[in-house]
């Protein structure tokens, strides 16, 4: 579907990669070609505020953002950018990611952030919400769409 990135992924730290590839196969489905960075709001906040200034200019039109704990980095991003921003809460912790999903969803007024479901289930909506928003102005990306939610309503054969 394209060829350059259209969609950014930062996960704040390496261990959140298992659960974010539940997105990247996603988009990998949908033919969708995306980036995929580490970048932790805490322990390398200029170079997560460069990534996200600078991902429109790359060509990027809707980040994901993953982090688990008090999960800053999906409304850093928002904050360093004007593009669209899913978080995506990681599961465990103490309170096994909900800390996260509040987190992401009490942003301030004014830098939102799309808050999804906390680890795979949510990685994987991310995507398909990346692709929601990207079948907006690409007529191909909404084909695709399309053609994935008739197969999920399609009736199952034994």
């Amino acid at each position: 579907m394209s060829e350059s990135p259209v969609i950014g992924i930062v996960m704040g730290s390496e261990s959140d990669r298992p659960t974010m590839q539940k997105c990247c196969e996603v988009l990998d489905s949908y033919g969708v070609a995306y980036e995929v960075v580490v970048r932790s709001a805490h322990r390398d906040p200029e170079g997560c505020r460069t990534w996200a200034k600078e991902a429109e200019g790359r060509g990027i039109k809707v980040l994901i953002a993953a982090a688990g704990g008090a999960a800053h980095l999906p409304g850093v991003t928002a904050a360093w950018s004007l593009l669209p921003v899913i978080g995506v809460p990681m599961a465990g912790g103490a309170l096994g990611g909900l800390d996260a999903l509040l987190s992401m969803a009490q942003m301030p007024a004014g830098i939102p952030v799309a808050t999804v479901a906390i680890g795979e289930a949510g990685a994987r909506n991310a995507a398909h919400l990346a692709l929601a928003i990207l079948a907006l102005s690409d007529g191909r990306a909404r084909e695709a769409l399309v053609k994935n939610r008739e197969a999920m309503s399609a009736p199952k054969r034994p």
